[in-house]
This record gives C-alpha cells, structure tokens and sequence, in this order.
C-alpha cells in the first residue's frame, strides 16, 4: 500500500450524504424496472451478472447503515486516501458476498430495504463517528465519500451492460473524480505531471523538474468518466490515448504504469 499522504481536500458533508442517496435513489428507479433477462446479462466484471453487479451496489451503500449499527471502534484505522489502496486485498470476500446477497433477495426488495435502513441511521450519525468497515475502522464522513466511488464506478458498470443510461449525480460524480485524482497522487509524488480532469479535479504528482509558472511541461487531461474508467481498471491507457478521449503532452505524461489505482 502507498504511503498515505495528510488529507488536503476537504468536502462538503451535506451534498455528499445527499449525493450518496441521490445516486442509490437512480439505480434503485433503474434496477427495479429490469426484467429476469436483463438481470441474467453478463458484465464487464469476471462472472458477475446484472443481477449481482446490482447486489453489489446495494451492499456497498447498506454497509453504512450496517456499520452504524454496530459499536464504534476504539480508534481510526484507515484514512480516505488509505481506501483506494485497501480495497483489492478483499476482492475475493467481496464478490463471494456479493453472490449470496444477489441470490437471496429480489432487486426491489434489497433496494427498499437498503434504503429505509440508510434513510433512518444516517441522519442520527455525525461525520466523525468512527465505523468498523471492511478495510477497517474509518470515519463515516470519509466512508461516504468511499460510497460516491462504490456508486458512480458500478451505475457505469450497469449502463455498460444494460444500456440503460442511468444518470450520474453530479456531487456523486465529482467525489469520486476528486477521490480517485488525488488517489494517483499518493501513488505518484511528485510534481512533474499535472493531470487535468475538468471541470472537478486537477493534481500534480509523478517525481521530476517541478514546475512553477506557466503551462506544465507534463499534461494530462481527459473527462470525469473516462478518468473513472481509467483509474479502475475499465479501459487501458493506450485505448483511451487512441480514442482521443484523453491527451497527454510531455515526457512524463504517461500514466499507463501506474494505472489502474483502484483493483
């Protein structure tokens, strides 16, 4: 795991708590109108079905009302640029609980339940409250940062696979653009390199010449979703820089070596 960095971003707790219900609300309005079909089609994730890629999604966000039910840990463990580096050493539990969450309830009847839950804890929780979570104890406000990832990263993983076209909230979006930039910074110090996600992020990292006035001599720029796609492993460096999707100027504007930075 990359050393991480002291938090230098901060965020705003009311639009990410109603960035997080925003999200869950749209997939929950999508998932319910899917026919046995739909929820049978394969994903862009290993074996994992429309079925289970929204399973996933709805245990993801239930982990927070799970978490405040339960006693808070003594101290804090994991910070929120900790995260992005923490989840990948849990993939086999994830998905083997992923599967029989899918398998045991109905989309509709998972979402509802998810959501009451969510709607009833989060309110009487305050941010600093600490949380036992899967990659140990954290802050809620920074786990429900971690939920904005969770949320916009697998709703692209379920237009992908269905077309659907669900919307992408804005805040929700945002985060996890911000989340995920500043993640590659912990993994690549430094301020050689800036890279550009517009309109929500811009950061500098990779070691080398800092610069300290006018155009960095190493750019990076590309969109929020793509930069998702890419920070997660669902489309290659090459691909996106051949697709025009993304730009890169400089000699130390090639990231295809420390991408993917989430597994």
């Amino acid at each position: 795991m990359p050393p991480a960095r002291k938090r230098t971003r901060s965020y705003d707790s009311a639009k990410i708590r109603t960035a997080v219900l925003t999200q869950f609300g749209q997939v929950h309005e999508a998932v319910g109108a899917l026919t046995p079909e739909q929820l049978a089609l394969p994903t862009r994730l290993g074996d994992w079905t429309v079925r289970d890629l929204a399973g996933h999604i709805a245990m993801a966000v239930g982990a927070v009302g799970r978490s405040v039910e339960q006693p808070a840990p003594a101290k804090q463990e994991v910070g929120l640029l900790d995260w992005p580096f923490a989840t990948a050493a849990h993939a086999g539990g994830i998905s083997q609980d992923t599967k029989e969450l899918a398998a045991g309830a109905e989309p509709e009847e998972l979402y509802a339940r998810t959501a009451a839950r969510l709607a009833e804890l989060l309110p009487l929780a305050s941010d600093e409250r600490l949380l036992t979570t899967r990659v140990g104890a954290m802050r809620l406000g920074d786990y429900l940062v971690t939920r904005t990832v969770e949320l916009i990263v697998h709703t692209d993983d379920l237009n992908a696979a269905t077309g659907l076209g669900i919307p992408y909230d804005r805040q929700a979006l945002a985060a996890c653009t911000r989340l995920l930039a500043d993640a590659l910074a912990v993994k690549a110090p430094g301020a050689s390199t800036e890279v550009r996600v517009p309109p929500f992020a811009v950061v500098q990292c990779v070691e080398g010449p800092r610069h300290t006035r006018g155009t960095p001599p190493n750019v990076v720029e590309t969109d929020p979703l793509t930069w998702i796609r890419l920070a997660t492993g669902r489309t290659r460096w090459a691909e996106e820089l051949d697709a025009a999707r993304v730009s890169a100027s400089g000699e130390r504007a090639d990231l295809s070596g420390l991408l993917p930075i989430l597994g």
